[in-house]
């Protein structure tokens, strides 16, 4: 089973995402900033992060890059709301492997996560 780590400052978004990986069958854990990401990132190495952009202590931006420095073949899709193209293509550069516009549609995300996973 994999091992999902859920990152978003609102705890709705993280709740709704949970359930959906839950009822589909992976791990998953809850982080909500980046700093706490990076952290549990290090600490527990799962299989894939799904990360809000826009978050406080530390964006997912930046998360993304520490996970990434840490962990050249780390698995990281982003998300962000319509509008945030500009941090899209800076998240993808940075090495994310896709990104997800919120709202979210639950096709979209099992689509994203099945073919990051392989």
């Amino acid at each position: 089973m994999a091992k999902i780590l859920v990152v978003d400052d609102a705890s709705f978004m993280r709740m709704r995402m949970t359930k959906l990986l839950t009822d589909n069958g992976f791990e998953v854990d809850e982080a909500e900033n980046g700093a706490d990401a990076v952290s549990k990132y290090q600490n527990d190495k799962p299989d894939l992060v799904l990360m809000d952009i826009t978050m406080p202590i530390m964006d997912g931006i930046e998360a993304l890059k520490k996970i990434k420095e840490s962990d050249a073949n780390a698995n990281v899709i982003m998300c962000s709301a319509i509008g945030q193209q500009a941090m899209v293509i800076e998240a993808l550069k940075a090495g994310a492997k896709d990104f997800i516009v919120k709202p979210f549609q639950p096709d979209r995300i099992m689509e994203s996560v099945k073919r990051v996973l392989g």
